[in-house]
């Protein structure tokens, strides 16, 4: 009760102050009008007034201020915070400037001769109007400039951080993201960075000064301004850095020496989240980073708009991204299927900021559980399935065939049939570049996989689609989480052969196109991603070490320990005798690759259900050679070699 009574009180000083507010809004502006349109008189008639026509400017005054005062409130001035005050609203101004200008013009013509005390002249309606709406814009303007100088006053008292050396930096891009870094750093008092210019590489840039900071030139001067300005750190603030531009700018900092950092990317730019907390040192994705994935919107929109949406394995890396990408297109539910209970607990407590109108579901469950999942589709009913649960550790699946084939064919199956009965709209499966001419046992389940796929597509209306891409920067269990724990360890770094090279995408971009991906099936299809230019395993390597601070072999040693079972030196997007048709997104192929009969798939399940039965590793290898003529797995070996060749690969 006493809760209640403190919010009810709470609730009428903030409508009080607001009232407040408001009134004197309200006062400041009839006061600048009254003063713009008399002071515009005085410069008409340089500050003598001749007799007789100061009955005028009392006849004229009240209806002019009323004409201006109202075309204000139209504008919506008046419902401005001041604070925030910037270009938007200088156009309401001036909207109502001419729309209040034109009015009192239109009424000096359009009077008749015995209404003349009623008729403003023209140079006085010029002068009253640049006046009364400059004045009122500039009040606003004045208003906020003091709002943040006590702002950055007070952060600087409460962080004590006023008496601290600033660091001088350089802002690497003069564009839209550098400006708003620089606002940023300069608005802030809890920041000990202090910006002695801009560097851009843009001539028209050159000696420009923007929001006060100057242009110092392109970044073939970053040594000599380096040395000058003393500078401490750069920061890369460009909004769309092409993975080249990047490693250009890192390797000219590398040479000076200079640390360099970056600011957050393109999407976080436009949604206006750059802040000096979210300044980083540049990682390697970046270096790996491409051009953002350009979208259907509205092909996305329709296929995931206002539909019940599930999402298996939702707690990994990939499925963790699917559920942050779909909210956006704001479906109506959205199931989280996931197994481990801590990981779907992550990622819902992530997505308590989701829109309300959207209902989350995180479902602790087993995708092969066939009669957990069956009461989840019986319960929600979901029209996209997108199935990212899955075993896709090379070396460990080598040592556990019968979990590799149990978990990557036998789920598929499962959820795939579940979503036929049901009928679902769509059913995607994530699937890899490694079932292309598989050498391992997660290859080559991931290709039995997307024969099961195929085969379900002719059985049930559901459209049934497969997407190929590679590795993904950052996952877990991937490379570079790897590297960088090894470093931290002090090294060494271990790469398996000088020569291996994998496709790398970052998360959102192989994300991004799963669910274009999924837009654009009509059923059956198998899809392959541009993975862009493959990379050497060993420069990876290099490359983080360097950005670490550290020198390779010097600091941090690297050891090449051999190619472990079931991997291969260079991944492949393509099989024989596939054709590889383009489609309307040109990061997107479908690859024509020929369907087994429903016989042979059924078949083939069977068997591979009776030999997981037994645990019969070395004739599940023989079966999947058998079944995949493209495949090579090799024997299987001694268990406790696998177990030993699997702890090298991870130490």
């Amino acid at each position: 009760m006493m809760a209640d009574s403190q919010q009810e009180i709470t609730g009428v000083r903030l409508w009080w102050t607001r009232l407040l507010s408001r009134r004197i809004q309200f006062v400041l502006d009839i006061t600048i009008l009254l003063i713009a349109f008399v002071l515009a008189y005085l410069l008409r008639f340089d500050f003598v007034i001749p007799p007789g026509w100061s009955r005028h400017i009392l006849i004229q005054l009240p209806y002019v201020m009323l004409l201006e005062f109202v075309a204000l409130n139209l504008a919506g001035a008046h419902s401005f915070v001041w604070r925030y005050v910037g270009i938007a609203e200088v156009k309401s101004f001036f909207i109502a400037a001419v729309a209040s200008f034109l009015l009192i013009a239109g009424l000096r013509f359009g009077l008749p001769e015995n209404f003349q005390q009623w008729r403003v002249p023209l140079s006085v309606s010029v002068t009253n109007t640049i006046l009364a709406f400059g004045g009122a814009l500039g009040l606003r303007v004045a208003r906020r400039a003091l709002y943040e100088r006590y702002e950055m006053r007070r952060r600087q008292k409460a962080l004590g951080t006023s008496t601290k050396k600033k660091r001088a930096v350089l802002l690497i891009g003069a564009g839209r993201a550098g400006v708003l870094a620089a606002k940023e750093i300069i608005g802030r008092g809890d920041t000990d960075l202090e910006v002695k210019g801009f560097v851009d590489d843009e001539p028209r840039k050159q000696k420009s000064v923007i929001h006060g900071i100057k242009v110092q030139g392109t970044t073939r001067d970053l040594p000599r301004l380096v040395r000058a300005l003393g500078i401490d750190h750069v920061v890369i603030t460009i909004a769309q850095a092409s993975r080249a531009d990047i490693r250009r700018i890192v390797e000219t900092c590398e040479q000076i020496p200079i640390k360099v950092r970056i600011i957050p990317g393109f999407y976080d730019i436009l949604q206006g989240r750059v802040e000096v907390s979210r300044i980083r040192d540049v990682q390697i994705e970046d270096l790996l980073g491409r051009e953002p994935v350009r979208l259907d919107e509205e092909a996305m929109k329709q296929f995931l708009n206002g539909k019940t949406v599930m999402v298996t394995g939702a707690g990994g890396s990939i499925g963790s991204e699917l559920v942050r990408q779909i909210v956006r297109f704001h479906p109506l539910r959205l199931l989280l299927v996931e197994r481990a209970e801590f990981a779907l607990f992550n990622i819902e407590r992530e997505m308590r900021d989701a829109p309300p109108e959207l209902t989350l579901v995180p479902l602790v469950a087993d995708a092969g559980d066939e009669s957990r999942m069956r009461s989840i589709f019986q319960t929600y009913n979901p029209q996209v399935v997108i199935h990212a649960a899955a075993h896709k550790h090379v070396p460990m699946m080598e040592l556990n065939t019968a979990e590799a084939v149990k978990n990557n064919v036998f789920v598929t199956q499962v959820l795939g049939e579940l979503a036929g009965e049901y009928r679902a709209e769509a059913f995607v499966l994530i699937s890899t570049d490694k079932a292309v001419r598989p050498s391992s046992v997660m290859g080559a389940s991931k290709r039995v996989a997307e024969l099961v796929v195929q085969d379900l597509n002719h059985r049930y209306p559901t459209r049934y689609v497969a997407v190929r891409f590679g590795n993904v920067i950052g996952s877990a269990g991937s490379v570079i989480p790897i590297f960088r724990e090894q470093i931290k360890r002090g090294g060494p770094v271990t790469v398996t052969h000088p020569d291996m090279m994998r496709y790398f995408m970052t998360i959102p971009e192989a994300v991004q196109l799963v669910l274009q991906a999924g837009t654009m099936g009509e059923g059956g299809e198998i899809f392959i991603l541009d993975m862009g230019e493959p990379v050497r395993i060993f420069d990876l390597a290099r490359d983080t070490i360097s950005l670490s601070g550290l020198k390779p072999f010097e600091d941090i040693d690297i050891v090449f320990t051999g190619v472990r079972p079931g991997e291969k030196l260079f991944e492949e997007l393509e099989t024989n005798g596939e054709a590889i048709t383009k489609t309307r997104h040109p990061k997107i192929f479908i690859g024509k690759i020929a369907h087994y009969s429903q016989d042979k798939v059924a078949f083939s399940l069977e068997r591979f259900r009776e030999l997981c039965r037994h645990e019969h590793e070395s004739d599940l290898r023989e079966f999947l050679n058998e079944l995949l003529p493209e495949a090579n797995i090799a024997a299987a070996r001694s268990p406790v070699v696998q177990a030993k060749n699997l702890v090298m690969s991870a130490s």
